[in-house]
């Protein structure tokens, strides 16, 4: 299977989307295949055909959404209805975009910040019980990261929460491990090293073992030792797991809402 599903058009450039891009041209899609729509790209691909409006030619085999939600009205009506057409815009729902584009296959794709390395996470979710769409689409994300597909577009919202605004809650951490870190004494440069690299590897070691990262815990913290001393801390009142589901509460909640003022035309 080639790397991209046939022509592509990319609309909207931005830092996900330009992620995207510069992941699928390293992973061997030709940059012939390729076209730009965007009048101020943030950081222009120079071997990739870049254009302020769509061209007036036929339309491609697969087009990418990447622009900002509240863009998408005026951005949908200059564009023509592709074979297949991807968006990655959060809290705007498969009917909406079905209706904008009624004679094209509709796929939802939630990619996170980190398949700019190939190591990210791309939740893809479509009405269509299709095989063949579903291999097509596996293989052409594949390059970025671990697909997976949601059967249920109601999940969306909270998918988006747990890993497409993920990195964003994960990156607060590190940053409050550093601070940690520097308020116990160590100088503030030292600290954000230390944290910036404990978490990378205790990462990678978790993504690689048959243990849960629960379990993984507990093998570090030997009793009465000091891990324990601190997990007693993180884990005492189950704040740190309260914490959490308040925060992807709060990011499902605003996806929703996102998604309401798309149905309604615009936030009330």
């Amino acid at each position: 299977m080639r790397a991209t599903p046939g022509r592509l058009w990319l609309v909207g450039c931005g830092a996900m989307g330009g992620a995207m891009l510069r992941r699928w041209l390293a992973s061997g899609t030709q940059a012939a295949d390729v076209t730009v729509i965007d009048p101020a790209p943030r950081d222009p691909v120079p071997s990739v055909r870049l254009l302020p409006a769509p061209p007036a030619e036929d339309a491609p085999e697969t087009m990418v959404l990447a622009v900002k939600p509240q863009q998408l009205g005026a951005t949908a009506g200059a564009l023509p209805a592709p074979g297949t057409l991807v968006s990655i815009l959060a809290g705007v729902e498969g009917a909406t975009l079905q209706a904008l584009f009624p004679d094209s296959v509709v796929v939802r794709a939630m990619p996170n910040l980190p398949v700019a390395i190939g190591r990210g996470v791309v939740a893809l979710h479509s009405d269509r019980d299709d095989l063949a769409l579903r291999s097509a689409m596996t293989g052409f994300m594949a390059p970025l990261g671990l697909v997976e597909w949601i059967d249920s577009e109601e999940s969306f919202d909270a998918v988006t929460a747990l890993s497409g605004c993920g990195p964003g809650f994960l990156y607060r951490f590190v940053d409050a491990l550093a601070d940690a870190g520097a308020a116990l004494g160590l100088p503030a440069d030292q600290a954000a090293r230390l944290a910036l690299a404990t978490v990378e590897g205790s990462a990678l070691l978790a993504a690689a073992a048959e243990d849960g990262p629960a379990a993984l815990a507990d093998r570090v913290a030997s009793p009465g030792g000091s891990t324990r001393a601190g997990l007693n801390v993180l884990d005492e009142g189950g704040a740190l797991r309260e914490l959490m589901r308040r925060t992807l509460e709060a990011s499902r909640d605003r996806n929703a809402a996102m998604a309401r003022e798309a149905r309604e035309g615009g936030p009330k």
